[in-house]
C-alpha cells in the first residue's frame, strides 16, 4: 500500500493529483507520468495498493479518505478494475476523473497473446473490464493515435474523450554513456519479454540469413511466453551468431545497451505490435543508439524513417537483415539516426516533456469542472 505526496517550493499549489488504484508504481510508464508532473510543480498524491481483490477496495477508500484535497484523480496504466471506486469517489467528492489504460485487456489476453479463449467467460469480463472502465472517465489518455481508433472501434467509446500521451524513456536512467566492448564485433540488441508482439521469431530468422557476416553478433535478453519457441526456433535453424541471456531485462538493460551498436523494437505480426511504441524504442533513443523497429501506423507517428529511425516491414526476417547491414555499412547515417533520435528524445519525449502534456490534460479537466 503507498499513499504518498510531494511539496515543492515552485509547486502550483492550486494543481493537486491523486494518482490512484492498484497500478504498478515500478512501471515506466506510471513513474514517468508521476515523476513528469512533479518536475511541473504539480502536487502528486498517490494512493495505491495492489493487495487481493476483496480487500483492495477497502484500504484504497481508507487512504483516499486521508488524502490531502486534490482536484482530479488519475488512474495509473493498467489499473482498469479500480476505475468503479475511482468513479465512485470523483462523484462524492466531486473530482475529475482521468484514465490511463495503457493497453487494451480483452485484445492482450485474447487477441495478442492468446492466453484466453475469445467464447470464455473470462473474455466477456475482459471486454466489459476495458469498456466500463473507459466510458467511466472523464478523459483518458492513450499512448498512440492508432490505440485510440482501437478503443473506438472496439467498444463505442468516443474519440473526444482521449489524450495522446507517448510512451517516454527515465532520463536518469537512460542516457548516452561510453561503454566499452569486449570485442569488435558488431552487436545488435534486442530485450524484451518474449510477448508475440515482439516478433522475436523475425529477428532469429534474420540472424540466420546474416550468418555468413562472422562480425555481426546478436544479443537477445529475457524470458517470457514464447522463450521455448524461440529456443526451439534457435536450435532448429542450429543458430550460431545470437547470445541468449535468459535475464531478467528490467534490471540494468542500460549496460547492453551502452555496448551495441544497433537496438531492435518490435516485428511482431499482431494488431496490437501495430498500435503500440515500445519502451525498448525510447530507451535506445534516450541512449543515443540507433534504432531499427517496424514500420507500424504507431511508429510512424513518431519515427520518419531514414532520419531518426530505420522502419523496416514488420515480420519480414529479410528487412530486418536489411536494415542491420545498411546501418553496419553506412556509419554515417548510423551516427545521424542516433543523434537525430537523441535529439528528439530529449525535445519531445523525456519525463519533464511528458509531465507537461498531462499538466495540459489535468488543466484542461480542472477547466470543466
Amino acid at each position: 500500500m503507498v499513499m504518498r505526496g510531494n511539496v515543492t517550493s515552485k509547486g502550483d499549489f492550486q494543481m493537486r493529483v491523486c494518482y490512484f488504484g492498484s497500478y504498478n508504481p515500478k512501471y515506466s510508464r506510471n513513474r514517468i507520468i508521476i515523476d513528469g508532473l512533479k518536475q511541473n510543480g504539480v502536487n502528486v498524491f498517490e494512493c495505491q495498493d495492489d493487495s487481493p481483490i476483496w480487500s483492495r477496495y477497502f484500504k484504497l477508500l481508507w487512504e483516499y479518505l486521508h488524502l490531502e484535497k486534490h482536484n482530479v484523480i488519475i488512474v495509473g496504466a493498467q489499473g482498469h478494475t479500480s476505475v468503479l471506486l475511482a468513479w465512485l469517489l470523483a462523484k462524492i467528492f466531486r473530482r475529475k476523473l482521468v484514465f490511463d489504460p495503457f493497453i487494451s485487456l480483452y485484445d492482450t489476453a485474447i487477441f495478442d497473446r492468446r492466453e484466453v479463449d475469445k467464447s470464455s467467460l473470462k473474455a466477456k469480463y475482459y471486454y466489459y473490464l476495458d469498456k466500463w472502465s473507459c466510458a467511466l472517465a472523464d478523459i483518458i489518455i492513450v499512448d498512440t493515435w492508432e490505440h485510440l481508433k482501437y478503443f473506438h472501434e472496439e467498444f463505442g467509446i468516443k474519440k473526444e474523450k482521449f489524450r495522446r500521451v507517448f510512451v517516454s524513456a527515465d532520463d536518469e536512467a537512460f542516457y548516452p554513456i561510453e561503454a566499452g566492448k569486449e570485442d569488435d564485433k558488431f552487436k545488435v540488441l534486442f530485450y524484451g519479454t518474449y510477448i508475440p508482439l515482439h516478433g522475436i521469431e523475425y529477428i532469429v530468422k534474420a540472424a540466420k540469413l546474416l550468418e555468413n557476416n562472422e562480425d555481426i553478433e546478436f544479443e537477445i535478453l529475457g524470458s517470457g511466453q514464447t522463450y521455448k519457441d524461440i529456443m526451439n526456433l534457435s536450435k532448429s535453424l542450429k543458430i550460431k551468431n545470437i547470445s541468449f541471456k535468459n535475464y531478467w531485462v528490467d534490471k540494468d538493460p542500460q549496460r547492453y545497451i551502452g555496448k551495441a551498436d544497433i537496438c531492435l523494437g518490435i516485428f511482431g505480426n499482431t494488431p496490437k505490435a501495430k498500435r503500440g511504441i515500445p519502451n525498448k524504442a525510447f530507451q535506445a533513443i534516450a541512449m543515443k543508439k540507433a534504432l531499427i523497429t517496424g514500420d507500424s501506423p504507431a511508429a510512424r507517428e513518431v519515427f520518419l524513417n531514414g532520419e531518426n529511425a530505420i522502419l523496416c516491414e514488420m515480420a519480414n526476417p529479410k528487412a530486418i537483415a536489411e536494415a542491420i547491414i545498411l546501418l553496419k555499412e553506412d556509419k554515417k547515417l548510423r551516427k545521424r539516426i542516433a543523434e537525430n533520435g537523441y535529439r528528439l528524445f530529449k525535445e519531445k519525449f523525456t519525463p519533464q516533456a511528458i509531465g507537461k502534456e498531462v499538466k495540459i490534460i489535468v488543466e484542461e479537466v480542472m477547466k470543466n469542472w
